[in-house]
């Protein structure tokens, strides 16, 4: 069963975050990294698919230095707050924050790291200047986009939907050319389409995605 623990990155104070342990010995460390919603419901549950593949998951309450506690859904008067929020977020300590989770996810062995939306952007940053990691996935991180400068360091996996507004497919494909090494994957869905609490949801493209990113992790961690 998961549940809260607390995290003391450098630079600010202590955050939140949500542990979930496998029934036995860890094949790896996850630290899943939230969307703009908070770690919520999904974002739980994301950490419990985790551990149910023998992983030791984290997901750290990002937005705790903003607004402690931050858990909404997916209705417009919640993606207003959560956008109010994120705009308030540092990355820079968000990656702190993210570096705090890895130091407890290796209590597992190997970590990865995988985001959602605005945590898939966190994953892809991490990547590229976190030490710690073995692998990264990121979802539907539009901010990706204007950080394609940036040169993963570690065996690295991107997820997109073709029909998502919030990101165009051409600059989804400047990435994938700028990054050969890096798979890009694109699904005929919407953006979160991962997310079984979202209208946008795509059941297909989610299992695949999943398994796709169940296998890389495999091979990267164990």
């Amino acid at each position: 069963m998961g549940h809260w623990i607390e995290l003391k990155p450098e630079g600010a104070g202590p955050i939140a975050a949500w542990r979930d342990d496998p029934a036995g010995a860890p094949r790896g460390g996850i630290v899943v990294i939230q969307e703009i919603f908070g770690v919520n419901a999904h974002i739980r549950e994301v950490t419990e698919r985790f551990a149910a593949e023998g992983f030791l998951a984290i997901a750290p309450a990002i937005f705790d230095h903003v607004e402690k506690g931050f858990d909404v859904g997916y209705d417009p008067d919640s993606r207003a707050r959560g956008m109010a929020v994120v705009a308030k977020v540092d990355l820079e300590q968000v990656l702190r924050d993210a570096a705090a989770a890895i130091a407890v996810a290796r209590e597992g062995g190997k970590v990865g790291i995988v985001g959602y939306c605005f945590g898939g952007a966190v994953a892809w940053a991490a990547a590229a200047r976190l030490p710690g990691l073995s692998a990264a996935v990121g979802y539907y991180g539009g901010r990706i986009l204007a950080m394609k400068d940036l040169a993963p360091k570690i065996p690295t996996m991107l997820h997109f939907g073709e029909k998502d507004t919030h990101i165009p497919v051409a600059g989804v494909k400047e990435v994938a050319a700028a990054h050969p090494d890096v798979p890009v994957h694109l699904y005929p869905a919407d953006h979160g389409f991962n997310c079984d609490h979202r209208a946008t949801y795509d059941a297909p493209s989610a299992a695949r995605a999943w398994a796709r990113t169940l296998a890389f992790f495999g091979a990267h961690l164990g």
